[in-house]
C-alpha cells in the first residue's frame, strides 16, 4: 500500500508499505471533476510533475488536515494507485472498502459546498450551506457510498477546506440525502443488512463506467472477484450475485452455532453482567489472558462483559470474535466446532478473509468442516488467517474450555501456539482451574488477579460470598429496588454464602410429597461425572411415567459440596458410594436392554464414522452417559467380595460383556470414543488383578 507524506516545503512524496505494517494514516474522498485529467495521478508524483493541475488543492487540502490530526500519512487514489498497472488496479479495487475502514480519519472533500457568507441583497442568500450539503454531487456517486460507511471517523469539509462536522453530528441530513439508516452509518459490519436494503443504497447513485456500479459494491457484501470492463453492468451484477451466493452457503456451512445468539442467551439464564467486575484493558505485553476458577464463580458472565466491554470501546476496524463452550451441547463441545465459531464471527465482520476458508470448501464443501481432517484443515485456515497482513487488531475470546470434552489438548496446544503470532492478535479464555490446562498455557498466560472495589456494599459481598458468584448474583438481585441504607440493612440480614439457601431447599424438598424421587435425582446429577440430559436421567433413576425427554441438559450442580457434606446427616441422602452402585447397577440394566446390533440401522459395514448422521430419535441418546462412565462407577461404589464376583463367571459384569460386548463397542464407535473402551476394559482387568488371590 503507498501512502502520501506532506513535506515541510508544500511537497509531498509516496513510501510503499507492506499491508501489514501500515502505519496510521488519512484518507481522502472527493468527487472527481467532469476533465480528469486535471487530476495529479501516480506517474505525475513520481516524475514530480503536475504541480500546476487543478487537483492539487485536494491533496494539499488532505495533507495539511492529516498533519493538524498528528498524521504524518494520508492517501488519495490518483496519487497511490499505479492504474497503468492492471493487476495492480484490480487489487485497489478488492482493497478500496478496508483501505477506507483502516484508516484513522476520511476526509471528505465538498467541492461543490461553500460556506462563504454572502451578501444580503442575493437572492439566494436562504440557499445556505445545510441545503448545498444534502444536494451534494457526492451523495450521488457509486464509489462514494463505500467511503461513506467503511471508515469509522468521516469528518466533512466545504469548498474552502472548513469543517461542516462528521458522520455523527450530520447524521439526519445525511440519512435525508441518502436514505441509509443511522444504524447503517454506524455499523461495524454491514452483513447484519438486508441484500435488498444494502441494494436501495446504491439505487440512485452514478458511476462513470456501468459496471463501476456493481464494482463498488464489492467491499459492502463482502465479495472479491476479478473486475472486467467492457463485460456490461448486467454481466458485472449476475457475477457479484453468483460470488456472494457461494460465499452466503460457505458461511452457513461454517457456522456451528452463532456465538452472538449464545451469548445472549447465556446472560438471561446466568443473572445478568455486574459492569463492575469486567472492566478489562488492553496491554500491549499480554496476548493470552487466563481467567480460571471453580464452578459458579463467575466466569462466563465475566467473559460476557469483556466481551461488551471491547465491542463498545474498540475501534470501528478493530475484530472481536467469541465462543461459549458448553459440555452438554454436542454442537458447541468440540475443538473444530471453537474454531468454527471464531473464524465464522471473523469472517462476518472482515468478510475479505473469507479466501482463506473458500478455497478450500469449493472443493471439498461441507465435509470440509467435519471430516476426520476437519481439525488440521480449520488449523490451517485458521493461522492463515492470523498471518493474513489485512489482519485488524482482533481480540479472540474462548470461555469453559474444560467444556469442551473432544480434542481439547489440541485446542490448548493451538492457543498456546498463536497467542505469540502478532501482536494484533490477543486471546482471553476461561476454565477451571485444571493441572492439565495450566501446563498447557503457562508459557503464554498472563493470570488475572483481584476484582474492583465498591464500597460497604462490595466489601460485604466478598467478605461473605465464599467465593460463589451464585450467591452474589441472588443478592444483587435483591439489593435491586432498594435504595443505600435499605440495601446495607436487608444485606446484612441475608445469610453468608449458599449454605443456609441450600438448606432451606432441601428442608422443602423433604417435607414434599416427592422427597424420596427429589432426593435420589440430587444424588444421582451430584454424583455424575458431566452433566446430563434428561433422557439419561430416566435411565440412572427410577423415574414415574410421563417424564418428557427433551434435549436440555441439567445444569451441574453447584450445591454438590454441600449435599456430600450434609450426606451423613441427612438419613434421606445417599452416600457416595451407594448412589455410584446404583448408577452402575441401571447403567448396566439399561445398556443391556437398548444395545443391539446395527443400532443405527446403517447396513453398511466399514463405514467413516464421520459419515454417520445419529437417527432421530436417536437410540443411544438415554445410554450415552452409561456407556462411557459404568465402569468409573463401579470403581466409585464399595469394592467389596460382592463385586469382584460380578466380574466373574455369572457376574453381573461378566454377563453383560458376555452378552453385550460387541454392541458397546460399536455403541462407542458411534459415539467417538473407542479409546474410552479400551481404558475403561484396563480398569476391570487391573480390578480384577488387585483382587485375584495369589497363585
Amino acid at each position: 500500500m503507498r501512502l502520501l507524506q506532506y513535506n515541510n516545503d508544500s511537497d509531498f512524496s509516496l513510501t510503499e508499505f507492506d499491508e501489514s505494517d501500515t502505519p496510521e494514516y488519512a484518507i481522502l474522498s472527493r468527487t472527481w471533476g467532469q476533465d480528469n485529467s486535471k487530476e495529479v495521478t501516480y506517474a505525475e508524483v513520481i516524475s514530480g510533475t503536475g504541480q500546476d493541475k487543478e487537483g492539487v488543492k485536494k491533496i494539499r487540502f488532505c495533507g495539511e488536515q492529516a498533519r493538524q490530526d498528528g498524521l504524518p500519512y494520508f492517501w488519495v487514489d490518483t496519487c497511490c494507485i499505479n492504474k497503468q498497472n492492471k493487476a495492480e488496479l484490480r487489487h485497489s479495487i478488492n482493497s478500496m472498502f478496508r483501505w477506507y475502514r483502516n484508516a484513522s480519519r476520511c476526509y471528505v472533500y465538498l467541492s461543490d459546498v461553500s460556506t462563504r457568507k454572502r451578501k444580503a441583497s442575493d437572492q439566494s442568500s436562504e440557499h445556505t450551506w445545510d441545503l448545498s450539503f444534502r444536494e451534494s454531487r457526492w451523495f450521488t456517486r457509486g464509489w462514494t457510498l463505500q467511503e461513506l460507511l467503511a471508515p469509522a471517523s468521516v469528518e466533512f469539509f466545504s469548498f474552502e477546506g472548513n469543517r461542516l462536522g462528521d458522520k455523527s453530528s450530520l447524521q439526519k441530513q445525511i440519512c435525508k440525502a441518502t436514505n441509509i439508516s443511522p444504524s447503517a452509518l454506524q455499523a461495524k459490519s454491514l452483513s447484519q443488512f438486508h441484500i435488498d436494503e444494502r441494494m436501495q443504497w446504491i439505487e440512485h447513485r452514478e458511476t462513470g463506467q456501468e459496471e463501476d456500479k456493481a464494482y463498488s459494491l464489492l467491499g459492502i457484501f463482502g465479495v472479491s472477484m476479478v473486475p472486467t470492463y467492457g463485460e456490461g453492468v448486467a454481466k458485472a451484477f449476475d457475477r457479484l450475485w453468483d460470488r456472494f451466493r457461494e460465499i452466503e452457503k460457505c458461511m452457513q456451512d461454517l457456522r456451528p452455532t452463532d456465538p452472538r445468539l449464545d451469548k445472549e442467551r447465556i446472560e438471561a439464564t446466568k443473572g445478568g453482567l455486574l459492569q463492575e467486575a469486567y472492566r478489562w484493558r488492553t496491554n500491549q505485553h499480554n496476548r493470552l489472558l487466563w481467567i480460571k476458577g471453580d464452578h459458579g464463580k463467575g466466569k462466563t458472565m465475566l467473559l460476557c462483559g469483556i466481551a461488551d466491554e471491547l465491542q463498545n470501546s474498540l475501534a470501528k476496524s478493530a475484530l472481536l470474535s467469541y465462543f461459549f463452550c458448553q459440555a452438554t451441547d454436542s454442537r458447541i463441545n468440540r475443538a473444530t466446532a471453537v474454531l468454527r465459531g471464531l473464524i465464522y464471527l471473523l469472517v462476518d465482520q472482515q468478510p475479505s478473509l473469507v479466501s482463506h476458508v473458500q478455497a478450500s470448501y469449493d472443493k471439498a464443501g461441507k465435509v470440509f468442516f467435519e471430516d476426520a481432517n476437519a481439525w488440521l484443515a480449520l488449523t490451517k485456515v485458521f493461522s492463515s488467517i492470523l498471518h493474513d497482513p489485512n489482519l485488524v487488531a482482533t481480540y479472540l475470546i474462548v470461555d469453559a474450555l474444560d467444556e469442551c470434552v473432544v480434542d481439547l489438548p489440541n485446542l490448548l496446544c493451538f492457543i498456546a501456539e498463536t497467542s505469540s503470532v502478532s501482536t494484533r492478535v490477543k486471546w482471553v479464555v476461561s476454565s477451571r482451574n485444571w493441572p492439565e490446562i495450566e501446563k498447557t498455557l503457562e508459557t503464554a498466560m498472563q493470570k488475572v488477579i483481584g476484582m474492583v472495589g465498591w464500597g460497604l456494599i462490595q466489601q460485604h459481598l466478598s467478605l461473605n460470598a465464599h467465593g460463589t458468584f451464585l450467591w452474589v448474583a441472588l443478592v444483587c438481585q435483591k439489593l435491586s429496588n432498594l435504595s443505600g441504607w435499605k440495601a446495607i440493612q436487608k444485606l446484612k440480614a441475608l445469610p453468608p454464602g449458599l449454605d443456609a439457601l441450600y438448606q432451606r431447599m432441601l428442608d422443602q424438598i423433604k417435607a414434599s410429597e416427592d422427597s424420596e424421587l427429589c432426593m435420589n435425582v440430587l444424588a444421582v446429577v451430584s454424583t455424575v461425572y458431566r452433566p446430563i440430559t434428561i433422557d439419561e436421567l430416566v435411565t440412572l433413576v427410577k423415574m414415574p411415567n410421563g417424564v418428557d425427554g427433551e434435549y436440555e441438559a441439567l445444569a451441574e450442580i453447584i450445591a454438590k459440596e454441600f449435599l456430600i457434606g450434609k450426606a451423613p446427616q441427612e438419613p434421606l441422602l445417599l452416600r457416595a458410594q451407594d448412589v455410584h452402585n446404583t448408577i452402575f447397577s441401571r447403567s448396566l440394566q439399561v445398556m443391556s436392554i437398548t444395545l443391539r446390533r446395527d443400532i443405527y440401522s446403517l447396513r453398511a459395514p466399514g463405514i467413516s464414522i464421520d459419515q454417520v448422521e445419529p437417527p432421530k430419535p436417536d437410540p443411544l441418546a438415554a445410554v450415552r452417559y452409561s456407556c462411557l462412565y459404568w465402569v468409573d462407577h463401579l470403581l466409585g461404589s464399595r469394592i467389596t467380595k460382592d463385586t469382584i464376583k460380578d466380574l466373574k463367571d455369572s457376574g453381573s459384569v461378566y454377563s453383560f460383556l458376555r452378552q453385550c460386548f460387541l454392541y458397546w463397542l460399536e455403541a462407542l464407535s458411534l459415539l467417538k470414543s473407542v479409546s474410552e473402551g479400551v481404558i475403561m476394559i484396563k480398569k476391570l482387568e487391573d480390578l480384577q488383578l488387585r483382587f485375584e488371590p495369589p497363585e
